[in-house]
């Protein structure tokens, strides 16, 4: 049997623990190999903000996975980027991670049905309302 290809699609999510627990609980079901695709920002696509994401998230997801995650940047488009890569290669499911509800623009965007119309299965992982722990004494700001 051949692992299974898992595409994760994420930006300021990339190292968040609900997604590094769901590759987690994904690479236990069997063997597969991750790629996490890093859209440019469409706020800055000149900066390395993705890159640095890259950067940042592929040892965490590496654990989380139990082997080593492949990691690209893609376009600014988060649609555009997923379409291309799916073009490149075959992949067996993705994983869209995005911030919560409120602040996703993803979500709004209805990434994860727009993908899904490309004929492969998408779950999305929706990151805490606030992953920061303040530390204690620190300015209520």
């Amino acid at each position: 049997m051949t692992d299974s290809r898992i595409l994760i699609v994420a930006h300021r999510t990339a190292a968040s623990p609900k997604l590094l627990a769901a590759v987690a609980e994904r690479a236990a079901r069997g063997p597969c190999r991750f790629t996490l695709l890093v859209p440019r920002p469409y706020w800055d696509p000149d900066t390395e903000e993705a890159a640095i994401t890259l950067e940042f998230a592929i040892p965490l997801l590496d654990a989380a996975a139990g082997s080593h995650v492949q990691g690209i940047v893609g376009a600014t488009d988060p649609y555009e980027a997923v379409r291309q890569t799916l073009e490149r290669e075959k992949y067996d499911e993705v994983i869209v991670s995005t911030l919560p509800e409120r602040v996703s623009r993803w979500l709004h965007l209805d990434l994860a049905h727009r993908i899904e119309r490309f004929g492969v299965p998408v779950s999305v992982v929706t990151a805490d309302q606030a992953e920061r722990t303040l530390t204690p004494g620190a300015g209520s700001g």
